[in-house]
């Protein structure tokens, strides 16, 4: 199965904490079948295919239980990995020339 990455972003909607959604949904995401590369204005997602279309769902469904959202995703078979402690992309193999 094909591996694939997302950028995703949180956006809580009128809610007093804006930080417990995007725990909620990083907390998901970290319990699913994905690596898990969090940033200061998003995070990194990557697995197979279905993987991160889980971890897509599970994040936002996490997210909206707080209150309002918006989940911005930006997904990718082409860019880069994000590096793992091995020091690889988890799928760069196959789109090194060589």
């Amino acid at each position: 199965m094909e591996s694939m990455a997302a950028q995703v972003s949180i956006y809580p909607l009128r809610q007093t904490s804006i930080s417990d959604s995007i725990s909620e949904a990083l907390a998901a995401f970290q319990a699913s079948d994905v690596e898990v590369h969090p940033g200061a204005l998003s995070t990194v997602i990557a697995g197979t295919e279905d993987a991160v279309f889980a971890a897509l769902r599970e994040g936002y469904r996490a997210a909206a239980v707080r209150g309002d959202v918006v989940m911005v995703a930006s997904l990718s078979n082409a860019c880069p990995m994000p590096a793992t402690s091995h020091g690889e992309g988890a799928a760069n193999a196959r789109h090194q020339p060589g």
